[in-house]
Formats: C-alpha cells, structure tokens, sequence
C-alpha cells in the first residue's frame, strides 16, 4: 500500500472518527452498560450484586410490570391506526395551494412543538369533570360529567385523546411531503380512466404512499411505546396503575423504589419489544410490496 493510499484513508477515518465517538458514547456504551446493569441488583449509589437473570424472573412474575405491559400495547393500538388515517385525512384535505390551507397546516402542526408539560396542563383543564371544558358542555346539556382522569375504564382513552392531538403534526408534514412526491401524471391517467375519488385513492396515492405510511407507522409505534409524560402528569399512572405504562414502571423502579438494575431490565425488556414490532413491520410491508409489484 502507498504512502498516499494510507494518507487518504487517514484523513477519511479523521473526517469519520468524530461520529464515531459520538456513537459509541451516547448509543452503543449505554446500551452496553444497561445490559450489565440489567443482570445485577443494584441501586443509586452504585455497587450491587450479580443476579443473573434473577431481574427478568422478578419482571415475568410481576403483575404490576404485566399490566404496564398491557396497558402500553393497548395505547399503541388506539393511538397508531387513530393518528395515521387522522393525519393522511388531513393531509389530502390541506395538499393545496392556497392560504386557508397553509392557515390550517400551521394550526394543525403547531401542537407539535409544545412540551409535554404544557399539552398536559391543557388537557387538565379539558378533561376535568368538575370545571374542566368537557365537564361543563356535559353539565349544559343536562348530563353528568365523566370523571375522565379518575375512571378506569376511561383514563386510556383520556390518554389517547391527548396523545393524538398533541402528535398529528409531524406524520401530518410526512404524508403532505409524500403527496406533493406523487407524479401529477398519474392522477391525469386516472381521470381519462374515469377512475372515482375512492378508486383514484386505493389505486393511485395510497400505492404512491407506501413508503410514507411504512415510515408513520413504524415511528407512532415506537413512539407511542415509550409514552411517558402524558401519564405520568395526568394521571401518575392511576386510578389503580390502569394507566401506568412501562417507561413510567421503569421510572418509578428506578427512582421511587431505587430499583436501579430492576428498571434497566424493564428498559431493555422494552427495546426488544420496539425492535422486534419494527422488524416485523418492515418485514411485513416489504413482503406487501413486493408481491404488489409482482403482479
């Protein structure tokens, strides 16, 4: 090798080696690092004890963690489907160029950039049943205000409420980006075919948009399985742990109980779970495509 092929491939490493060390250090060594935690009992301070897998066999005989579990999925399957048709509806209603439209767009995404703090606090003042919004509509028509902060059977779909409007505005932007990608040429073949709006739609954007909604789909998911704050400050996880999610059982293990190795085996628990859904998913669309294509 010359002396001006190792030169080059010193200053390539030197263009990539700080990325690297940024990698390692902020995703591979916690990784890492919260995979040893997971198999010792240990607390704040430090120290603790091997334990082996002894973290996990707490974790599989733990109703508690069980129901954090269910409670997660369940909010995942109300939230995912909801804000994906929600934000594709929207999405093809404001795809024009006008100023209401733009006007719109604004006020759809501007949930967005708020914290999770202020969407809570919002959402309090909604959801209240005795001087909230929804309490005093109920209590205008005659009817008795839903307690839906305080009601187990109403508490996840509180949640959800929140959650929806606080998130449409990002995979709303995804999918306008999506169909401003599509070819206008293909909605004119469509229309010489005397193709309907409902078969121009099954047959030209939803085809088109494959990929955005691959892409929707797998981020919701993830992000709504690491849901955290809207139930920790709404609800802290009640009434009766009915909305305690998993990221808020790890919070709670690792600094209420100072569970510290107990709650990184949750964690990691969690990250297989969002690994293997979003394998899964991939795998499960790519196989879609390819056998749509195919025909």
């Amino acid at each position: 090798m010359s002396l001006n092929t190792r030169r080059s491939q010193l200053a390539s490493f030197g263009f990539v080696a700080p990325f690297l060390f940024f990698y390692f250090a902020i995703l591979i060594y916690p990784l890492l690092l919260g995979m040893s935690l997971s198999l010792r009992r240990v607390d704040l301070f430090g120290g603790g004890t091997f334990v082996g897998l002894g973290n996990y066999a707490r974790l599989a005989a733990d109703p508690v963690f069980h129901q954090a579990l269910f409670n997660t999925f369940l909010l995942a399957l109300i939230i995912v489907p909801t804000i994906t048709a929600l934000t594709l509806g929207l999405a093809l209603a404001l795809n024009r160029a006008t100023r209401d439209a733009a006007i719109f767009r604004g006020i759809f995404f501007s949930s967005s950039v708020l914290s999770v703090t202020i969407v809570t606090l919002i959402w309090r003042f909604v959801l209240a049943p005795d001087a909230g919004l929804l309490g005093e509509i109920w209590s205008a028509l005659g009817w008795t205000p839903l307690p839906f902060l305080s009601d187990p059977g109403l508490v996840l779909p509180a949640l959800a409420l929140t959650t929806i409007w606080w998130s449409i505005g990002l995979p709303m932007m995804l999918f306008l980006a999506g169909l401003q990608q599509i070819p206008g040429e293909l909605y004119e073949a469509a229309a010489l075919d005397r193709s309907s709006r409902w078969t121009t739609f099954w047959k030209v954007t939803v085809p088109s948009l494959r990929r955005t909604l691959i892409l929707v789909v797998m981020l919701q998911t993830a992000a709504q399985l690491q849901l955290f704050g809207q139930a920790q400050l709404l609800t802290s996880g009640g009434p009766s742990g009915a909305s305690r999610t998993v990221v808020l059982f790890i919070f709670e293990s690792a600094f209420g109980r100072w569970e510290l190795g107990y709650a990184t085996a949750a964690a990691e628990i969690l990250f297989v779970l969002i690994l293997a859904l979003t394998l899964i998913q991939y795998w499960a669309t790519s196989r879609a495509s390819e056998a749509a294509n195919g025909r």
